[in-house]
């Protein structure tokens, strides 16, 4: 529901602040008291075209705001600002956004109805909304068939294409596959452990070297004597001297130490055996891992699980043909399916669709238009999923799309006779020249029949006939009066005395007169009688 609006600066409004509540709200006002601009006003908030000319004079733009209530209770701000030069700017929620945006947030709130282009009933598709609605029709078998045969489409395409790409898909997955498979790859820490040990193997030569260099500093060479020899010589020289006892004691241990070292120098010579054989094949192995990486990703888990996937793939291409099959046959079962449940939606269209015309052209008839007529147009066969609603004023006349409908108070009243027919439509109604050319018992039957709506919607109706206006929960009064030499347009809310004063106002034209204000307080009190 539309809660606040704020225009600043748009024709002779300067500023003008106006709060709604639910139910009818009527617009009313003198002739040229500015109830057009409010609607335009509306109009631009829902993405309408923007106009530099209605940009008040001596004002650099125009702005408009609106403060809507969500059928989910949520708070929704829509804004639009018209320069005076320039590009007209949108907002939703406070963020910029195109007017393409604004328009189709808009339109989940609002529905304008009259001369301008904002009529949800209007749009593409709405009209067989609108007649499902009302036949109750389900597509929950159709759009599961739908979805059911491109998810079929999407598995065979999956397949291949013809037999040559398909061959050829074969003949690449079946190398990459025996690839991997002949790597027998141990697990996914393979080239992990492998690393470990070409480590090992690369530093025999140089360990070994090393080991044989000390062991022979410690036990002596041919021509040299070695540590363990310099040492034992040093004893013998200290064992004669009683005084020099703890050092031959110190040197004795020390050389016990030196002879264990030197006998596991000498075993480790054996240990770090070269390999030359053993370290190119780890080589060679870790460079056929790396590549294997290269192809299928970051590492060996990566390869394991491609050569799973493409021995997936292979075994489903090379079972494509009776893949095929099976896949062509459920298609074309649900093809059947499908063409049975559109051909049962199309008959229940057809038949609720004359229906729906003679429904809604009684209500045409209470609102002042007895002669005309409403057709739904349908093909005949199949889904029927071109609905298209025409509409006749007066008889002679080709009945033509409601897009072509000149008068717009004919269009809004064929679209509040729609609408009081169907049961869904955005939160808020917004009805402009509902009543042109009609009055007394008719203007009586409009009134009624939009406070019908207002009892599950928020409907707007911008009015001259007091007969309509009476039956609002709540009358808005647009004046226009004259301020520091220009000519501004206010508006306020009436009640109680101020409202029978405007509603003899609209019959008389006088609103002292005792008659108007006794047809007045007629009109009220009828209203309020069957609930308007």
């Amino acid at each position: 529901m539309l809660a606040e609006l704020s225009v600043r600066d748009l024709g002779v409004i300067a500023e003008l602040d106006l709060v709604f509540g639910p139910g009818l709200v009527a617009l009313t006002g003198e002739t040229g008291a500015g109830k057009t601009l409010v609607v335009e006003a509306l109009e631009l908030l829902l993405g309408g075209r923007a106009d530099p000319a209605l940009v008040r004079a001596g004002a650099s733009e125009a702005a408009v705001e609106g403060r809507f209530i969500d059928s989910g209770g949520d708070e929704v701000i829509l804004a639009r600002v018209l320069p005076a030069t320039g590009r007209s700017r949108a907002y939703v929620d406070g963020r910029m956004a195109t007017t393409a945006a604004l328009e189709a947030r808009g339109a989940e709130l609002v529905d304008l109805y009259g001369q301008h282009a904002h009529q949800s009933l209007l749009r593409p598709g709405a009209q067989r909304e609108a007649l499902d609605r009302f036949a109750a029709v389900e597509l929950g078998e159709i759009i599961e068939r739908r979805r059911e045969i491109a998810a079929l489409g999407r598995r065979i395409d999956e397949l291949g294409g013809d037999d040559r790409t398909r061959r050829r898909e074969i003949d690449l997955l079946a190398f990459e596959l025996r690839e991997i498979e002949q790597a027998a790859i141990a697990g996914e820490d393979e080239d992990e452990i492998l690393a470990g040990e070409e480590d090992e193997l690369a530093a025999a030569s140089a360990l070994r070297e090393a080991t044989a260099l000390a062991y022979g500093l410690l036990s002596g060479e041919a021509n040299a004597p070695g540590a363990l020899e310099r040492l034992g010589g040093a004893v013998a020289a200290l064992s004669h001297h009683r005084a020099l006892g703890s050092f031959e004691a110190r040197l004795r241990a020390l050389g016990t130490e030196l002879d264990d070292a030197a006998s596991e120098l000498r075993l480790a010579i054996e240990r770090f055996e070269e390999d030359p054989e053993r370290l190119a094949e780890l080589r060679a192995r870790r460079q056929l891992l790396r590549g294997l990486v290269r192809k299928h990703g970051e590492s060996l888990a990566d390869v394991i699980a491609a050569g799973e996937a493409a021995r997936t793939r292979l075994a489903e291409l090379e079972a494509a043909d009776s893949t095929r099959e099976a896949l062509e046959a459920a298609r074309e079962r649900a093809r059947a399916e499908l063409a049975r449940h559109e051909e049962a939606v199309g008959d229940q269209r057809r038949a609720a669709a004359p229906l729906l015309a003679a429904e809604v052209q009684r209500h045409l008839r209470e609102l002042a238009l007895g002669r005309a007529r409403v057709e739904a147009h349908l093909s005949e066969h199949g889904l029927a999923d071109d609905v298209e609603l025409l509409f006749g004023a007066n008889p002679g006349e080709p009945a033509l799309p409601l897009t072509k409908v000149a008068s717009g108070g004919e269009l809004a009243r064929a679209m509040l006779a729609l609408r009081l027919v169907l049961t869904s439509s955005p939160p808020t109604m917004i009805f402009d020249e509902v009543d042109a050319g009609i009055g007394g018992e008719a203007a009586i039957a409009v009134g009624r029949a939009l406070a019908e709506l207002g009892r599950d919607h928020q409907v707007l109706v911008v009015t001259h006939l007091p007969q309509v206006a009476a039956y609002g929960a709540t009358q808005l009064v647009v004046e226009k009066r004259e301020h520091a030499g220009r000519t501004i347009t206010t508006a306020h809310r009436v009640e109680g005395e101020a409202r029978v004063a405007e509603l003899s106002r609209m019959l008389a034209g006088r609103p002292g007169s005792g008659a108007a204000r006794a047809h007045a307080e007629e009109l009220l009190a009828e209203a309020e009688a069957i609930g308007g």
